[in-house]
């Protein structure tokens, strides 16, 4: 077959150029909307967090509505951003990474830890939390009083905590459930279904007291944990932002009182003073 040579009328080939750089400048537009954060999420006047919404006093629904500590926090956060609204987002921590990275929600404020692993993958804020584990165990219990009287042990645990990664790596051949949230655990330990549970030492104490459940704290705290909020990878902008914003919250008494309101009359800022600078 003989080539034949095609000559696109000028025309043409300027209606085509021009739609080449409209296409280019358009993809151009698009990454780099994605890439400043703060400049979308401010011109949506929406911010979209992810919470577990099952996870008190940390975050939770109190009548249909979200509620906690997490949610007074995104709130203010919010606002301090020039953000007019707050879109929660049901999610929990198997999927919050993903979910950031997806696209589906700008931020993850939920007592996300920040470990080196998730931070190859996700920035972090500063931090505005600290947690610890805690070994909770039947009232009766008398047995199981620190880390080394749980090997070979039934031990609950919410999936995808790092308390579930604690228990995997510190645990020596235990028997390790994963539940959708603390709730589920304590009670399996509160009807002897599990040995023990390890979850956060506010959170196991809240959700006792609550739901009635005859388990108690056994032994010192396990581990400390510092929790920062998540979002998207390279948003420099925005961290800037939300540091700045959470900075002011610790420095005007905000989170004070937002954490005395949920967490039994702590002061969350005299326990993120500890905290060593990074």
């Amino acid at each position: 077959m003989v080539a034949k040579k095609i000559r696109i009328q000028p025309l043409l080939a300027a209606g085509l150029s021009t739609a080449l750089t409209i296409t280019l400048s358009a993809c151009g537009h698009s990454s780099a909307d994605a890439a400043d954060l703060l400049q979308r999420v401010k011109e949506s006047g929406t911010l979209r967090v992810a919470q577990t919404q099952a996870n008190p006093p940390w975050n939770f629904l109190d009548g249909g509505k979200p509620a906690g500590y997490d949610v007074d926090v995104a709130n203010e956060l919010a606002k301090r951003l020039g953000i007019a609204k707050v879109e929660f987002v049901a999610s929990n921590y198997q999927s919050f990474i993903a979910g950031v990275q997806a696209g589906r929600f700008d931020a993850v404020v939920a007592g996300q830890t920040i470990t080196p692993e998730r931070a190859k993958q996700v920035d972090f804020s500063r931090p505005y939390e600290v947690n610890g584990i805690s070994i909770f165990v039947a009232d009766a219990n008398s047995d199981i009083t620190g880390l080394t009287d749980l090997q070979g042990k039934k031990i609950a645990v919410t999936a995808g905590t790092t308390q579930a990664a604690f228990a995997k790596k510190s645990i020596a051949d235990a028997d390790i459930k994963t539940y959708d949230n603390a709730t589920l655990g304590l009670t399996e330990v509160a009807r002897g279904r599990a040995d023990a549970v390890l979850a956060s030492r506010f959170q196991g104490a809240f959700l006792a007291a609550k739901n009635n459940l005859k388990v108690k704290a056994a032994g010192p705290l396990l581990e400390s944990e510092v929790n920062g909020i998540s979002f998207a990878k390279g948003s420099a902008s925005f961290k800037q932002a939300v540091d700045k914003a959470l900075n002011d919250m610790i420095a005007d008494g905000t989170l004070t009182a937002i954490s005395r309101k949920w967490l039994g009359g702590l002061d969350m800022t005299q326990e993120l003073a500890k905290v060593p600078a990074s």
